[in-house]
């Protein structure tokens, strides 16, 4: 467990591949950044690998004031235990108060190796933070400016807020999406703060001979229009009219976790809790209830349609127009009507 340090910074983890930042930690830079503000402290990234120089600028235009950079020919490829070493090092020399990291594959992994090994505590897929005080039931002690780590619980069916104030650093995983993406800004100042961490061979227990990695087939976070279809679609035939009202509007095609389930369409389209948070400035909802599950992706876009033939549906609550029909005959019309530009 590191010294609970009410001053330190707030870290993002800043990960890479093949010399590439993903959104994630740009993402992360944005609620980073209000968080640091908050707390009045500064906002870093630790940024480890080789030949990643370069990224810091990027890292520095999104918002850090700070740049923890490892450079290393052994850090090219990720290995759990090698990047952890690295993350436990420096969190015990300059002992942030919080680290961030993304909740993706990467992410997931490496996080609670790093909060094993530091005996800290660690929220997973987290879909906000804020900064808050907290009064213990017991000793009724009141500890001010903690990081409130908020995520879905019992299936999302209620929302979990979870402190920690005494296993410190705060640690938690994001999801993706969930976070603005800051606009980037060449004239912002940072520093680089160049780290060495000595490594050995036990910290490498694999030998990585191939790496194959299979790109998604949408980009459902980019996306401005999207049309998502659910359960209530009945069939993967029927899912085609799905397809045919995207391409009407260029958007692209998204799916409840249950229409995934069915097999109506792949993970890559799944909107929600457990698949993409999105965005856009139009969500059409075709046959989706509109569970919290769902909304939890879904929510933040600028304008919501749904389509259902249940006028209870709860995706009504948080529409901004509502359809109350037959997808078969609706959805049809709404192509045609697009078409003749009516």
């Amino acid at each position: 467990m590191v010294k609970v340090n009410r001053q330190g910074e707030v870290w993002i983890f800043a990960e890479q591949q093949d010399g590439k930042l993903s959104d994630v930690p740009l993402e992360l830079l944005s609620k980073g950044r209000s968080l640091a503000d908050q707390l009045s402290v500064k906002l870093s990234a630790v940024l480890g690998g080789f030949n990643v120089k370069p990224l810091s600028d990027e890292l520095i235009a999104h918002g850090a004031d700070k740049v923890y950079l490892v450079e290393d020919p052994l850090l090219q490829d990720y290995q759990t235990t090698s990047y952890a070493k690295m993350l436990c090092q420096l969190i015990e020399k300059h002992q942030p108060q919080i680290v961030l990291y993304g909740a993706t594959v990467l992410g997931r992994d490496l996080a609670p190796r790093v909060a094993s090994a530091l005996k800290a505590g660690l929220t997973a897929d987290c879909t906000d933070l804020q900064i808050g005080d907290y009064t213990e039931l017991k000793t009724k002690n009141t500890h001010k400016n903690l990081m409130l780590q908020i995520r879905p619980a019992f299936g999302g069916n209620i929302i979990a807020t979870i402190v920690n104030y005494d296993w410190w650093p705060q640690m938690a995983t994001v999801r993706e999406g969930v976070m603005p993406l800051p606009e980037r800004n060449g004239n912002l100042k940072g520093e680089i703060v160049t780290e060495s961490i000595a490594l050995s061979p036990q910290d490498f227990p694999l030998e990585i001979l191939q790496r194959h990695r299979r790109e998604k087939k949408v980009n459902l976070k980019g996306a401005r229009i999207i049309v998502a279809g659910g359960a209530g679609v009945g069939s993967r035939e029927n899912f085609r009219r799905i397809w045919d009202l995207a391409n009407c509007l260029g958007a692209a095609v998204g799916g409840s976790r249950a229409a995934v389930d069915l097999g109506f369409i792949g993970h890559d389209h799944q909107v929600g809790q457990t698949g993409t948070t999105v965005r856009p400035a139009l969500y059409i909802a075709v046959g989706i209830s509109g569970a919290v599950q769902h909304a939890a992706g879904m929510a933040e876009a600028a304008k919501i349609v749904a389509i259902n033939n249940n006028p209870d549906a709860p995706i009504f609550q948080i529409a901004h127009y509502g359809i109350v029909g037959d997808l078969n005959d609706v959805v049809p019309r709404l192509i045609k009507a697009i078409r003749s530009k009516q």
